[in-house]
């Protein structure tokens, strides 16, 4: 007997018939002989019509009562869920993060799991109940109600099957694993049968929507195996794990992109020790995130440094920038717009030089401007043209050898 933790998310249990869709996959997975701890999130756009029912009371909600308002998704969900698998005969039972052992820190709207206490849903598997937890939600030790903020139900789940020491935790979305990169845009994109929790890592925090960054990162740190696999489609999917066990060849193996890059520039600044540490506290203070940096020296008296940051900040970026511009002593700001952030992945590149060599070559001969460079390990990122996008991934996967994954992995 093996115990598996399923996660379904919003788009899978978007309605009465998905619901019960997703009744028959738990119900075959228990006729198999396992235990079975399902977590679900809210039913499909429910909880961004949640938050406009908030926004048309309030301009600028309490971020405890906002809490107490999206819970209500996920409990909408479970009960529903339960009530199905018991139409169909299999007992069930539904609890709240909190009635589950969820214990977080004290912070709303973006909380942290601090510690999971499993006995009640240890109680029920005994019974031989399958246990429906609502994903995204959890309690401090002072009993206030908290969500885990973009992507919780993920990292619900991962935080179960690690508590509960399960066999492996199964993530249902609406695709049928983790591809080379987005089929949506790349025709020739593959799906992955394994991948490591380093390069899921990397390729969630560069764009790529499949699992949430603190899911995996939850999952490498308590080495929980996961599988990506689609709730629609009976069809294998992709295993997120330590070392990678299949198409070990590929020195990428996969790619991510994301649009609404600004890159903005500080011009002038005093060539000092301590001047980027100024500007940077200044943006992080004011929650601006910042990513890829290049600092330029001008001369022995100023520098000029290079960042980039989502388009949407760009307003609020200048503000900050003009309103410390005397305590700064700069010259003057500039920023481009239209801009993208095209990226490489894969712990082949640790192994293999001349990855980076390969990636500027391939783009200048597409006649592809690279703005902005950053690495790591195992990652190259691009920032280019927003319309050179699209372009840059396709002749990369291309040059990566990418397209050549057999058709027969992928089915």
């Amino acid at each position: 007997m093996a115990l598996i933790v399923k996660k379904f998310g919003g788009t899978s249990v978007g309605s009465v018939e998905r619901i019960q869709h997703v009744a028959k996959t738990i119900s075959k997975s228990v006729d198999e002989g396992n235990q079975v701890v399902v977590v679900v999130s809210a039913m499909g756009k429910s909880t961004d019509q949640l938050v406009d029912l908030a926004n048309q009371i309030s301009k600028k909600p309490n971020k405890r009562e906002m809490d107490m308002l999206l819970t209500t998704g996920e409990q909408i969900t479970i009960s529903l869920l339960a009530m199905a698998l018991q139409e169909a005969g299999y007992p069930a039972v539904s609890l709240t993060g909190w009635q589950a052992g969820i214990e977080t820190e004290a912070i709303h709207g973006n909380a942290r799991i601090s510690n999971f206490k499993e006995e009640k849903i240890q109680h029920f598997l005994a019974e031989g109940k399958v246990v429906i937890v609502a994903g995204f939600q959890g309690m401090t030790i002072d009993q206030e109600i908290t969500t885990l903020g973009r992507g919780g139900s993920d990292t619900t789940a991962v935080a179960l099957a690690a508590g509960l020491k399960a066999d492996r935790c199964d993530i249902y979305t609406d695709v049928t694993g983790v591809f080379t990169a987005d089929p949506r845009y790349v025709k020739r994109a593959r799906k992955l049968l394994s991948i490591s929790y380093d390069e899921m890592l990397e390729l969630a925090n560069l764009g790529a929507g499949v699992l949430h960054p603190r899911a995996v990162e939850f999952a490498k740190n308590h080495q929980v195996v996961l599988t990506v696999k689609s709730s629609m489609v009976e069809e294998e999917g992709t295993f997120v794990e330590e070392e990678v066990t299949m198409e070990k060849n590929l020195v990428v193996r996969g790619l991510a992109f994301e649009s609404n890059v600004t890159k903005f520039t500080v011009v002038g600044l005093p060539n000092q020790l301590n001047t980027l540490a100024d500007v940077f506290t200044i943006l992080a203070e004011n929650n601006i995130n910042v990513d890829i940096i290049i600092q330029n020296a001008n001369d022995k008296e100023t520098i000029n440094i290079s960042f980039s940051i989502d388009q949407s900040q760009l307003d609020e970026t200048i503000a900050i920038l003009e309103e410390q511009k005397a305590s700064l002593q700069y010259e003057e700001l500039r920023h481009e717009d239209n801009l993208a952030k095209v990226s490489i992945v894969g712990s082949g590149m640790i192994s293999n030089p001349g990855v980076a060599a390969q990636m500027f070559k391939v783009l200048a001969n597409e006649d592809i401007h690279v703005k902005m460079v950053s690495t790591s390990e195992i990652k190259i990122s691009t920032v280019v043209d927003k319309e050179d996008m699209v372009k840059a991934v396709e002749v990369l996967h291309t040059a990566f050898n990418l397209d050549a994954i057999p058709a027969a992995q992928t089915v």
